[in-house]
């Protein structure tokens, strides 16, 4: 294990660097991000993120803490994961500060430490776009360069034509345990492009089938030939009444054909039917095929992530 702390300053802040987190600290950190939300309106770290947390240790991972002495004892008032698996890219760096300890400095103290540990080549995500992450980034000498919009679209009101599949094509839902490995193979080749989501692995999976929404009843495959060219897989954020286009899908030389429309129209379908009033998705706002795609489906902004990173 890693670990690497920094002494109690005069600014009453400890910082700790580990790359496996406790079953204490893991809990603490959960409650710190949840707590957050709750004012923020959304988590400060992704669902990878969270998953992290727990599970020992995971390659090119590593968790920052930052505690402050009060009255009594330190608190852990803000965390920090910095994940560097990607062998091009810089390494991806994800904080967030409780709400009653901002405007201290922080925030500035853990950004600097994640500056540091990735070796001065930074990406950092602020989810929502808030102004003080924004801020925060300036600060710290970090340009935005990535834009992630999330699309909301009223599913009340659905009205979407029939799906027609390329010819061949046949939909059917995901067999846990049976479909792992060809699902893999098929998102790997159909994220090649994206790091985050290109590069999962049947550990990353296992943590998404035992997460309480999982249900393979929502995860849809589309075969030819018996070989998978596509999948939708979707996701119900029930106590938020919201659907979720997760994961959209299609293996190159499969696209262009109205796969990818097919299966958003069937998951959108499934969803509604579910009784939820809402769907949501994530798209990147440089893949205008794709926003002007969802656009017509009846898609429009609802809020944007944005990422950040430095110029060394």
């Amino acid at each position: 294990m890693t670990d690497a702390a920094q002494e109690m300053g005069r600014a009453g802040r400890r910082i700790q660097v580990v790359d496996e987190l406790a079953p204490e600290e893991a809990g603490a950190v959960a409650e710190l991000i949840e707590r957050a939300a709750r004012t923020d309106g959304q988590p400060a770290v992704s669902e990878q993120g969270r998953l992290q947390l727990r599970g020992g240790v995971r390659p090119g991972v590593r968790h920052v803490l930052l505690y402050s002495r009060g009255d009594e004892a330190e608190e852990l008032v803000a965390y920090g994961q910095l994940e560097d698996t990607d062998p091009v890219e810089a390494p991806a760096a994800e904080l967030v500060v409780h709400p009653g300890y901002r405007g201290r400095g922080h925030g500035r103290a853990l950004g600097s430490e994640l500056l540091e540990q990735s070796g001065r080549r930074l990406r950092a995500w602020a989810h929502g776009g808030h102004p003080a992450a924004r801020h925060l980034a300036q600060t710290l000498g970090l340009t935005m360069f990535r834009e992630l919009r999330q699309m909301r679209r009223s599913l009340t009101d659905l009205e979407l034509p029939e799906p027609v599949f390329p010819e061949g094509v046949s939909v059917r839902t995901f067999q846990p345990g049976t479909d792992d490995a060809a699902w893999l193979e098929v998102n790997a080749e159909a994220f090649a492009h994206h790091p985050e989501q290109g590069s999962l692995i049947q550990r990353d999976l296992d943590d998404r089938k035992a997460e309480a929404w999982f249900d393979p009843k929502g995860f849809f495959l589309a075969e030819k030939d018996g070989r998978l060219v596509g999948f939708h897989w979707t996701k119900v954020h029930a106590d938020e009444g919201l659907g979720e286009v997760y994961v959209l899908g299609v293996r190159p030389g499969a696209q262009g054909g109205g796969l990818g429309k097919a299966l958003t129209s069937v998951g959108l379908r499934h969803l509604a039917g579910q009784g939820l009033p809402t769907a949501m998705l994530y798209v990147d706002a440089d893949n205008a095929a794709a926003v002007s795609v969802y656009e017509r489906m009846g898609f429009a902004t609802h809020e944007t992530d944005l990422m950040y990173r430095s110029e060394t």
